[in-house]
């Protein structure tokens, strides 16, 4: 089987080294090219690829318009967004993922054009390789994971209910008050941090620190869109401010963001670094999860969201071990069942629910007295 792909692009050279990079992919197949979007749905209808590359800057019809044109009459075609490093461009962007895209790919800007196809090759690489993933699981026709670390295995044949779940996280946890709330999430973030932030209590009294694996341009993009619908103020992260209650801090790109406890203060501090990438992220929820785990123990609430790979899940193993609790994104509700389910098999997720539900769930284990 092969991921059959539609290119979409208003530059004739850039299409060439597009398809020329995905067709050095072995599962990929180019079957044909498209100048604008309303050529692009044409060729849609006839046909139905797996996946469309999209350029975000096109006449007559631009890059967002087409897509939520193919979203509507073509739910099941795939779309990776081609954005240039512009305030612009990372907006429109931003716009394209919260409309449904799958995710996107900065235009290599390098003068030498053998680097700018090594940085497509590896971008689209990985995105396509998530792809195929993803739709052999659907062909097989696995069901959604809903496992917690509390929950009897289906081989057992026992089933617990979620209310059940969390009586005993709560017991658990009863005498533990939530002081900081941390997330991870990675591709399909920009869709769901929106339905989760706009569920979330105005009062919730609480920080709450988020990795979303993103270029440094983008997050910008992706604070500004978060702020116009959710229920608490949302900061790009700056170093050495204090982390205060209800404020949701994002990671800028580029840095590695930890929290820190100075003495005298009441509120620990935000540090920004340059130190590597972790699991190949940077920003990474390993590294915001571990110094969490060193400054909050137990009272703590870490969430493991959407996302490809492994990123968070031994950050979450030491926050485990310091008391705190873990919730996860189910499978059914995540663009990508990746960081999710790697925490999940690892046995420190202590309940996963749908996006949907999510925000609730947190409101209610932060403000369990």
């Amino acid at each position: 089987m092969k991921l059959r792909v539609l290119v979409v692009d208003d530059s004739i050279l850039f299409r060439q080294v597009v398809s020329d990079v995905l067709e050095e992919i072995e599962y990929v197949e180019v079957i044909d090219t498209a100048s604008n979007g309303q050529i692009a749905l044409k060729k849609i209808e006839q046909l139905q690829p797996d996946l469309v590359t999209l350029d975000v800057e096109m006449p007559e019809m631009d890059g967002l318009t087409t897509l939520k044109e193919i979203k509507q009459r073509f739910p099941q075609t795939q779309v990776i967004m081609l954005s240039s490093l512009t305030k612009q461009g990372a907006t429109t962007t931003i716009q394209a993922l919260v409309a449904g895209a799958f995710d996107f790919i900065e235009k290599p800007d390098y003068d030498d054009s053998a680097e700018s196809e090594k940085h497509l090759q590896r971008q689209l690489k990985r995105i396509t390789n998530t792809l195929m993933t993803k739709e052999a699981l659907t062909r097989q026709g696995r069901g959604t994971v809903t496992q917690t670390t509390d929950v009897p295995s289906k081989e057992n044949k026992q089933n617990s209910s979620t209310e059940e779940v969390l009586k005993r996280i709560s017991a658990i946890h009863a005498k533990t008050k939530i002081k900081i709330v941390s997330i991870g999430v990675s591709t399909g973030g920009p869709t769901a941090l929106p339905v989760l932030l706009k569920n979330l209590s105005k009062d919730l009294n609480v920080p709450i620190l988020i990795v979303q694996h993103m270029p440094a341009l983008f997050v910008s993009a992706l604070v500004e869109s978060l702020n116009k619908i959710s229920t608490l103020p949302v900061i790009e992260a700056q170093p050495q401010k204090e982390v205060k209650p209800n404020r949701v801090y994002i990671a800028p790109g580029g840095k590695q963001m930890k929290v820190s406890k100075k003495p005298g203060n009441l509120n620990p501090v935000i540090v920004l670094t340059d130190d590597p990438p972790e699991n190949y992220c940077k920003p990474s929820a390993d590294y915001l999860f571990r110094s969490i785990s060193e400054s909050y123990d137990a009272s703590a609430l870490g969430i493991i969201m959407t996302g490809m790979g492994k990123d968070g899940t031994a950050g979450l193993k030491l926050m485990k071990q310091a008391g705190a609790t873990v919730f996860a994104q189910d499978e059914a509700s995540s663009v990508v069942y990746g960081m999710a389910m790697e925490a999940t098999k690892a046995g420190v997720v202590d309940a996963t629910f749908p996006l949907e539900q999510l925000a609730q769930e947190i409101n209610k284990r932060v403000k369990q007295k």
